[in-house]
């Protein structure tokens, strides 16, 4: 089993919009090595993160606060262009560890790429060499739906049921992305 990052207990202290001190009242843990935990100064025993996950769960399903789609979402978003080829495409997907991204044309998302849509082509017919020189935007898939920043969860939620990501925009522009590994990393 995976264990999550520790940048993961940051982001869901955030998003529970609770300091480390009150963290670390809840958890029996200190503040420091939170601190510490958080910064990745630190590697901290199997047992302190496991009691700063179950605690951070535990504030979760006590928070009356309903979560917003900027606090949930993955901030660094991996994108390209739509004038970018497949082969590009796949090394990002590669060395990045996903197997989606935003299609983009300047800032604005107008598609959606995955390792699916790729598979796919490849099963109709198209070989490798003839998908690695293609173009994305003659390939791409449909945009992922998108979402305003102060969209609550309970409503993000409910769309990951048809779909496999989520965008989130400020002014139009996306901000974050929020997949469904995200909603996991919630429960």
């Amino acid at each position: 089993m995976k264990f999550p990052p520790a940048s993961d207990i940051r982001r869901m202290r955030k998003a529970l919009d609770i300091t480390q001190t009150e963290l670390a009242k809840e958890s029996g843990v200190s503040q420091s090595t939170i601190a510490k935990i958080e910064k990745d100064r630190i590697s901290a025993s199997y047992e302190t993160v496991v009691k700063l996950f179950e605690t951070l769960e535990e504030m979760s399903k006590n928070s009356k606060h309903d979560l917003t789609a900027a606090e949930v979402a993955t901030k660094e978003i991996i994108t390209i262009q739509s004038n970018e080829k497949v082969r590009a495409a796949t090394e990002i997907m590669r060395s990045s560890g996903v197997s989606q991204l935003p299609v983009l044309k300047g800032d604005t998302p107008v598609g959606s790429i995955s390792e699916k849509i790729i598979f796919d082509k490849m099963r109709s017919g198209k070989t490798m060499d003839e998908l690695k020189d293609m173009p994305i935007h003659t390939i791409m898939d449909d945009n992922f739906p998108s979402v305003n920043e102060n969209t609550p969860m309970s409503s993000v939620t409910a769309m990951m049921s048809d779909c496999s990501a989520v965008l989130v925009l400020r002014k139009g522009k996306p901000v974050g992305i929020i997949t469904k590994a995200d909603l996991l990393k919630l429960i």
